[in-house]
């Protein structure tokens, strides 16, 4: 191969983050004795047995997600999970693996640094138009939700898919309908609800269900204060305590709705009203931590 047409080749890896598949390589007239020379002479490497990396140095991000797709088949292997958020535009959250799925009776080899997931697939679940085969991002968010290491990362996965506004609430909704998770899926579809729906959650949380798991007395629930602007609705009140709960759901994060929150907080307060606020994945994940925190907020009182 000349040096004009090892270049020309070289450029055209750039889209794919300095990488080709052998199939590719075939289609531009590089056969596998002409990659074996550019190896030997140290200008290209093979990290891995159908990808070859136009450089010696380590693979940029952008390859990664090729050198998957290739490696575990490009005929059944989609980018997935995470990794299909993060292609996305999902920022804040690290994962050194490629997730891809594959249908349940492909057969694919073992790839380092790329966990294979056998899913079934649905016929509308990937992205029209992308540079490589990924899941659209609410099929991504619950898959993603449903591989995760604990509950803890599942719940936050979700809640930065919709406060990243890569998918909105409903979308997450309705994946999680369909697609299937193994263990965790009734823990996934009621935070759904919760990072979807957070104005309704609360009836469907049953605060006052949750205190009575944990002897708390029950709350006076929707309390209507008065204040300088209006009505005040509070969530939950123990009014023998002068102790407010106010649980937020996703809403309570966007436009000028924290701006509200605290001036109706401050008012609450300067009326000699203490008040805990909670989120709802808090509730979900550490409830013994909410329920002892509002029993220190009622201690001497009860």
């Amino acid at each position: 191969m000349d040096p004009e047409h090892r270049r020309g080749v070289e450029r055209l890896a750039e889209p794919y983050g300095g990488i080709l598949s052998r199939s590719l390589l075939r289609g531009l007239g590089v056969d596998r004795d002409a990659v074996a020379r550019q190896v030997a002479a140290d200008r290209w490497a093979l990290p891995g047995r159908m990808t070859v990396a136009m450089h010696r140095g380590p693979l940029a991000d952008a390859a990664r997600p090729w050198l998957a797709v290739w490696e575990v088949g490009h005929a059944v292997a989609v980018v997935d999970g995470v990794s299909s958020l993060v292609a996305a535009g999902l920022t804040g959250f690290t994962e050194h693996d490629v997730h891809v799925s594959v249908t349940r009776n492909s057969r694919c080899p073992r790839v380092d640094d790329v966990r294979i997931h056998r899913v079934r697939r649905r016929p509308d679940e990937l992205v029209d138009g992308s540079s490589f085969p990924r899941t659209r991002p609410a099929v991504a968010a619950v898959r993603a939700a449903g591989w995760a290491r604990s509950d803890r990362q599942a719940a936050l996965v979700l809640a930065m898919t919709v406060q990243q506004r890569l998918v909105t609430g409903a979308d997450l909704v309705a994946a999680a309908k369909v697609v299937r998770t193994r263990g965790r899926h009734p823990f996934i579809r009621q935070v759904v609800r919760d990072v979807a729906d957070g104005a309704q959650s609360l009836g469907e949380l049953d605060f006052a269900a949750m205190c009575r798991r944990h002897g708390i007395p029950e709350p006076d629930r929707q309390v209507v204060r008065r204040g300088p602007t209006g009505r005040i609705y509070l969530d939950v009140r123990w009014a023998f305590a002068r102790l407010v709960v106010e649980i937020d759901g996703s809403g309570h994060r966007s436009g000028l709705a924290l701006t509200d929150d605290n001036l109706r907080q401050n008012t609450v307060t300067l009326g000699s009203d203490r008040v805990l606020r909670f989120d709802l994945l808090a509730l979900r994940l550490q409830e013994s931590t909410v329920m002892a925190q509002v029993r220190a907020g009622l201690r001497g009182c009860v």
